[in-house]
């Protein structure tokens, strides 16, 4: 059996299930995801990074901080180091430092005055596609690589969100 940290993929799905069937998606999914995700391991900031390929761009949909991180911003993660590794090779990635934390993203500043040190991502995909990407950020070594996996295993429950972001948007 997988190692999936301080993520139970069952009860992911108990306590985050009746969220997506609510009205008033996709928010309410997100919030009751970064609920969940925020009792099994903690995070100061939780995010939902839609992928625009053709933009080569990550767009904010949903942010637990959206004071700090509003949704609807843009960033061009795909032409960086950590784009190249999550966005075009679909590989996960997790920063256990601040040191990390600058290499992986332009608005480190920011993310350090949130006292965010340590990052672990998750993907979304659908189809053989990569949707986007849950970006989930605490303090230094808040994390380990079975937090990372667990939260990768939970991550699919996010695609109808997803999705539904794509198609109004007319990327797919």
């Amino acid at each position: 059996m997988p190692d999936y940290g301080r993520f139970d993929p069952t009860a992911a799905m108990a306590e985050i299930g009746p969220a997506l069937t609510a009205p008033g998606q996709p928010e309410a999914g997100f919030a009751a995801f970064s609920d969940h995700c925020k009792a099994r391991t903690g995070h100061r900031l939780l995010t939902m990074l839609a992928w625009m390929e053709a933009d080569n761009d990550v767009q904010r949909i949903w942010s637990s901080n959206p004071g700090a991180y509003p949704p609807a911003a843009r960033k061009a993660m795909g032409v960086t180091e950590w784009g190249a590794q999550v966005l075009h090779r679909r590989q996960l990635w997790m920063g256990r430092t601040v040191e990390d934390i600058r290499w992986a993203f332009p608005d480190h500043a920011l993310i350090e005055s949130l006292g965010c040190g340590a990052c672990i991502h998750a993907l979304v995909q659908w189809d053989g596609a990569l949707l986007g990407v849950i970006s989930m950020l605490d303090a230094e070594h808040a994390y380990t690589e079975a937090d990372m996996a667990g939260l990768n295993a939970i991550a699919p429950l996010l695609a109808p969100g997803f999705l539904a972001f794509h198609k109004g948007a007319g990327a797919g």
